[in-house]
């Protein structure tokens, strides 16, 4: 299983998780289409949002192996902005290869490519710095 080394654990100051630490003994966990529906938590949304965010300054327009990437979360946004780069799609296998769909992406996380600082992901940097 590859691990994207820079790619944060988890939304910070939140037990949102974006990665797994290490790979299932019984194979990986299959990834599934989950409905998003209008009443979902405000802080489900914004997992989503930083999530989103996460992926897109890591690999951008490129494609990337699912890897350590939480199946979970994912599930919040494949067949929707993130989708399966290869035919046949393989969703419970660690190299699946996944890609942004940037169109569909921008529509739903519009604050993430509005405002790129709008998660800051050096949080935990900075409180280390500030205790030194």
């Amino acid at each position: 299983m590859l691990k994207h080394r820079g790619f944060p654990g988890r939304l910070p100051g939140t037990d949102f998780q974006f990665t797994i630490r290490r790979a299932n003994k019984q194979g990986a966990t299959k990834i599934i289409r989950r409905e998003r529906y209008k009443d979902r938590a405000a802080a489900d949304r914004r997992a989503d949002a930083g999530f989103m965010a996460a992926l897109w300054a890591q690999f951008g327009e490129e494609e990337f192996e699912r890897g350590n990437l939480d199946a979970g979360r994912l599930s919040w946004l494949i067949g929707r902005e993130v989708v399966f780069a290869t035919d046949p799609a393989n969703p419970a296998d660690y190299e699946q290869l996944l890609k942004i769909d940037v169109a569909r992406a921008k529509a739903s996380f519009p604050e993430v490519f509005e405002d790129p600082d709008a998660f800051d992901w050096d949080d935990d940097a900075d409180e280390e710095d500030d205790w030194a």
